[in-house]
């Protein structure tokens, strides 16, 4: 096997760990070794973090969303529940948003998931009542 000479490449390579670790705590910052290995860490916990963040807003703007509705006395998940039945699609983030910043429009949103769970139970009765003449399920 051939002899390997690192040369620049290995001071590039370094510089580029103790560039990364600028900031760190005494030895962490100086020393090749400890730059590396504090590194290494402080980069898996930036990846974590980033996913972590994600998850971190979305239960942000759920909540936001929540107390809107609470206010407006609607659940939650009946909400967006009447949003769907409504082919309303908005996602958390603009309707965490609007709930925020912008609460009459975010009230006629809950009126009109309202009216959409209102029409869908009225359905589901009517379809309940048609079973129960035709002798299909016991009447309710």
């Amino acid at each position: 096997m051939p002899r390997v000479k690192r040369g620049t490449k290995r001071r590039a390579s370094r510089k580029k760990t103790l560039a990364l670790a600028k900031g760190f705590f005494l030895t962490k910052s100086k020393l090749h070794r400890s730059a590396q290995e504090a590194v290494e860490k402080s980069l898996r916990y930036g990846y974590v973090g980033r996913k972590q963040k994600k998850r971190d807003f979305r239960s942000l703007w759920i909540v936001r969303i929540g107390a809107a509705c609470k206010a407006a006395e609607l659940s939650y998940s009946k909400f967006m529940d009447g949003l769907k039945k409504a082919g309303i699609e908005l996602n958390r983030k603009v309707l965490a948003e609007m709930a925020y910043h912008d609460a009459p429009a975010f009230n006629t949103l809950v009126g009109q998931a309202k009216s959409a769970l209102e029409k869908a139970e009225a359905e589901r009765m009517a379809a309940v009542k048609e079973a129960a003449k035709a002798n299909l399920i016991p009447a309710v």
